[in-house]
């Protein structure tokens, strides 16, 4: 199974995106071997894009993406992670600065717990706080 990041389904919808054609690529590609899915992270990410009204889960699964239950076993993981997340941000600035959203840490965490790789074009994070984790970038 490949975990999709936000951003993969974000370009594969947006025609004007230039990662479209790599993301539509990677989508199918991971279908087509391990299977594609994303989790209710990354659903209520995509569904803050999507107009109202529009099936975005009976469009995934037409495209054989799997809608995935989050285990729970996943948030302590992503707690630890953003922790050290949280520590390295005072450490570099000398203060706590802006918070980053939990979603990439969950994604992560989630990706880890299961030994899943994810499809993403923004490894940073996924790299820095799941070193484990295999990324498919473009």
């Amino acid at each position: 199974m490949k975990l999709l990041d936000t951003n993969v389904l974000n370009y594969a919808m947006n025609p004007a995106s230039p990662f479209r054609e790599w993301a539509r690529r990677a989508i199918a590609r991971a279908v087509l071997e391990d299977g594609a899915g994303v989790n209710p992270i990354v659903l209520a990410e995509v569904a803050a894009y999507v107009e109202l009204g529009s099936d975005l889960e009976r469009e995934l699964e037409v495209y054989g993406v799997d809608l995935l239950d989050l285990p729970s076993k996943v948030a302590p993981i992503c707690g630890a992670a953003y922790r050290k997340y949280l520590k390295a941000r005072k450490e570099q600035s000398g203060k706590a600065g802006q918070k980053t959203p939990l979603p990439d840490f969950f994604i992560g965490a989630h990706a880890e717990v299961m030994g899943w790789s994810v499809i993403t074009n923004d490894p940073g994070r996924f790299k820095t706080y799941f070193p484990s984790v295999k990324l498919e970038t473009p």
